[in-house]
């Protein structure tokens, strides 16, 4: 009698733990998750926490040493006005005199100054804005005028295009160069096929080289199509020295072109 030997086949399955690699120090490590490591997860959660108390603290002393803006006192009473211990008023060249009772945008000589070289030296050399204590700003109206000092007190301004055209006039002319270069950020973020032409000559007469390239570029682009608006027929009369330079750089992009294909 034959016996039938049983076997106890019991399979043995070996796990293999996965590796990953961290995507921080580069090193592997044990886990099914991707990304970075416990190492470098908590170094990174330690260094995130300080950097938002460093913000916190720059914020308060941000707050600290902030000046009020006088311009939000009450623009038309000089009592008003003096409680910020105000020295200075500003008058667009289009308002009449403060004393008739027309809006003026009190300010403090120390800030201008601070803010602005044109002002320091205005305001340093005994010159009749600083003996007056009266500065008269040309071409300008009394809202961009008022936009304009609460950006040199606060470093926040509200933008609608031609607040935008405004203002970098005059943070040209008075060499405020972060004020220039933060409306010339919105116009490019405003450019289009309507307003190319009219940026383009906008920032070819106030030196404003990014809008400048970026309008022409988008000009050159669509030619056939811009060249057929009454903006373009409007730049050809006002100044066709614009218009050769737009022709000159639109061959610039066929020649490459021609040169790219070869």
């Amino acid at each position: 009698m034959s016996s039938t030997r049983l076997v106890d086949t019991t399979s043995t399955t070996t796990t293999t733990k996965k590796k990953m690699k961290c995507i921080s120090c580069k090193e592997e490590y044990g886990s099914s998750d991707a990304g970075t490591c416990k190492e470098c997860y908590e170094e990174a959660s330690e260094t995130e926490e300080e950097l938002k108390q460093e913000i916190e603290e720059l914020k308060s002393k941000v707050a600290f040493l902030r000046f009020p803006s006088p311009v939000d006192y009450n623009r038309s009473s000089s009592s008003s006005s003096s409680s910020c211990f105000t020295d200075v008023f500003l008058v667009a060249s289009d308002d009449h005199d403060r004393d008739k009772g027309a809006p003026f945008v009190p300010a403090h000589k120390t800030v201008l100054a601070s803010r602005s070289p044109v002002f320091k030296a205005m305001l340093e050399n005994e010159m009749e804005e600083s003996r007056s204590g009266t500065i008269r700003i040309s071409d300008v109206s009394y809202d961009a005028l008022r936009n304009f000092v609460q950006y040199l007190y606060t470093a926040e301004v509200s933008l609608d295009e031609q607040m935008a055209c405004d203002l970098l006039v005059l943070a040209e002319k008075y060499e405020v160069k972060y004020l220039k270069s933060h409306c010339e950020k919105f116009l490019m973020s405003k450019l289009n096929a309507e307003n190319a032409f009219m940026c383009f000559a906008f920032s070819s007469q106030h030196y404003a080289k990014n809008l400048h390239e970026t309008s022409l570029s988008l000009i050159v682009e669509n030619m056939d199509k811009l060249t057929k608006q009454e903006e373009y027929q409007e730049l050809v009369e006002k100044d066709p020295r614009l218009i050769v330079g737009i022709y000159e750089a639109y061959l610039a992009k066929q020649v490459n072109t021609a040169a790219a294909k070869d």
